[in-house]
């Protein structure tokens, strides 16, 4: 089963490159960020065509996540986190679906730092790691998925010296991080390449892409009941490289055993 994330930077600006991806790695279950489109706008009938159901948290202009799936049914069970500080913002939807909970997300940005935008990105993320922690606590297979807006260390960030004091590499950002692994989670990518340089994100800007700097900041987390089952993952950096694309790459994982 393979499941993947991808901040699409604008869901229906970017139909055609999210299609073209879909149709051509056909994975299973399916993360998107970013929707930036209100609920009424979400272009269900094209993704349905491709054969993937979907729900969605749509909000205007800005934000937004939704679930894909071609495995079976989703099941929603959560929009939003508990005690949201902020619930106007669409940045959580979670499912069951084909045996496994999938959470969405898209964690806020946080820039710029000092200041209220700071502030809300710490207190969401304190929101996933309670509600990550109740996650666990059911035992059940998890997979937390999405645009997490934070280099973990210094090696997911081309030239770290130069974010220092940017809200994604914040001191205070990254330890929460690390708090959340310590709950019991497996941050695949790593799990797979514990010392490759591996970006997800690359700016518009200064052929960020052409000179491969660029940053990584989707991540795919696994419960210890799943993270057992995961065979292989890896980032589809071409589609970073496809006409009016965004400014992410779709990053994915492979778990073994049938979708159930």
């Amino acid at each position: 089963m393979r499941i993947a994330t991808y901040n699409v930077n604008g869901v229906n600006g970017r139909l055609p490159v999210l299609l073209r991806w879909l149709e051509e790695e056909r994975p299973d279950i399916v993360c998107l960020q970013e929707l930036k489109a209100p609920q009424d706008k979400f272009p269900e009938g094209p993704i349905r065509d491709l054969g993937y159901e979907a729900i969605w948290h749509g909000q205007k202009s800005w934000n937004g996540v939704a679930l894909l799936s071609r495995v079976g049914e989703i099941h929603e069970t959560r929009r939003g986190l508990p005690g949201d500080p902020d619930p106007s913002q669409s940045r959580y939807i979670e499912a069951a679906i084909a045996g496994v909970i999938v959470g969405g997300l898209y964690l806020p940005n946080g820039n710029p730092r000092p200041g209220p935008k700071f502030d809300y990105k710490l207190a969401w993320f304190e929101r996933l790691i309670d509600h990550a922690a109740a996650l666990l606590a059911t035992g059940a297979p998890v997979v937390l998925a999405g645009d997490f807006n934070v280099m973990p260390t210094e090696r997911d960030v081309y030239k770290p010296e130069r974010w220092t004091d940017d809200a994604l590499f914040a001191p205070e950002v990254r330890a929460l991080y690390a708090r959340l692994l310590e709950q019991g989670w497996a941050d695949s990518l790593r799990r797979i390449y514990p010392d490759e340089t591996i970006y997800t994100f690359w700016d518009y800007f200064r052929n960020a892409f052409g000179r491969d700097a660029g940053l990584r900041i989707d991540h795919l987390l696994l419960s210890p009941s799943i993270a057992g089952r995961l065979k292989n993952g890896g980032v589809a950096r071409q589609v970073r490289g496809w006409e009016k694309t965004s400014d992410h790459a779709p990053t994915w994982i492979e778990l073994n055993g049938p979708a159930s």
